[in-house]
């Protein structure tokens, strides 16, 4: 039984209505670059995960930043490294790119 963490979490439907309404926030993306050229949300910032600690410095701590991968899991533990560094305002995007590929946008592709 997997347990619920206190990391801070958006739906698909949360993060499209925030773009939708023109909400400043940051994309990051943290898979590896062969999954990023096969889709990746418009705008989204690519750091993969093993390399997030050496570019951690370049994201903005004051901005909202939505962290994504392919079902969610990576990109829980780069929120849970991200809060640790102080960026209070990352969350995880829940599903990941595949779980938006099938409730927001149907045309990107999926793996």
């Amino acid at each position: 039984m997997q347990t619920r963490t206190s990391l801070p979490e958006i739906s698909p439907q949360e993060l499209k209505q925030k773009l939708d309404e023109n909400n400043s926030v940051i994309l990051l993306d943290v898979r590896e670059q062969s999954e990023y050229d096969i889709v990746h949300l418009e705008d989204a910032q690519l750091i993969p995960l093993n390399t997030l600690p050496q570019h951690i410095d370049s994201l903005p701590s004051d901005q909202e930043i939505v962290v994504y991968c392919h079902h969610g899991q990576r990109s829980l533990y780069a929120t849970a490294y991200l809060h640790q560094n102080g960026y209070t305002n990352a969350k995880n995007l829940i599903g990941g790119i595949d779980q938006w590929a099938t409730e927001i946008d149907t045309t990107l592709r999926r793996y």
